[in-house]
């Protein structure tokens, strides 16, 4: 019993080196987890569409028994392990993936804001394909390992935004009615994106939005550079192994 189970934790856990099954298992997974979110591309509902979430429902469903039920071998803390998975973030996924299958079943009462929560719910389907991809994977290895330089700029980040806020909030109080929509603005002249719903009128407040976008530009390249830099780290680092093995 304990070699059927360890058997099929290999297989649903991301496919090792050679593992066929294990590897088709992922791909059925990942194929699963895109036909699921295609009804979530059309507002009308239709028989197909209750049939393909009825199927990936239970598809995803079984997927989160086998998992609680090899929690032991994940986890490697006994039967503790039962208790501690289900509250682990991908369990957590997991189970909003699968609650909208059960509440369709409740679903006679036919309440039209409940079944929109409902819809709603599995979007969080898609954040079960970061399970099955090895790249993400790669770039959470990377943001672990460059997490003090990600969080400098972070707090670099914030901390303009803040400034920038009260800096226009004073300079044009008649265009920002408050502080929220300060941090808002700040926020986008970060990001570059200029949306144009909240802008400054006067020619102080414009040199604040030059001077702003400017150290917006150096500020979001950084964390791209750290990233970039620590990805390739992590590929050479990858390589080297394969080559000693």
């Amino acid at each position: 019993m304990n070699r059927i189970r360890k058997r099929i934790f290999e297989i649903i856990e991301v496919s090792a080196e050679g593992d066929r099954l294990g590897a088709a298992y992922d791909i059925f997974m990942m194929a699963a987890i895109i036909v699921s979110m295609i009804p979530l591309a059309f507002k009308e509902n239709s028989l197909f569409f209750d049939v393909v979430n009825a199927a990936t429902g239970i598809i995803f469903i079984a997927d989160y028994i086998l998992r609680i039920t090899t929690a032991n071998l994940k986890l490697g803390h006994g039967a503790v392990s039962f208790f501690i998975y289900p509250l682990t973030p991908l369990a957590l996924i997991d189970l909003l993936a699968i609650l909208p299958t059960f509440l369709t079943f409740l679903s006679g009462l036919r309440l039209v804001k409940l079944l929109r929560l409902f819809r709603t719910f599995r979007v969080f389907r898609s954040l079960k394909m970061f399970r099955y991809a090895k790249s993400v994977w790669i770039i959470v290895d990377v943001i672990k390992a460059q997490k003090a330089p990600l969080l400098a700029v972070c707090s670099l980040a914030v901390g303009y935004v803040l400034i920038s806020a009260l800096v226009i909030f004073n300079v044009e109080p008649d265009t920002f009615k408050n502080f929220f929509e300060a941090i808002y603005w700040a926020t986008v002249s970060l990001t570059t994106m200029g949306y144009g719903d909240i802008y400054p009128v006067t020619t102080v407040g414009r040199i604040v939005t030059m001077i702003s976008s400017f150290v917006g530009i150096a500020i979001v390249a950084l964390p791209s550079g750290i990233i970039t830099a620590g990805y390739m780290d992590t590929i050479r680092k990858k390589d080297e192994d394969k080559r000693k093995e």
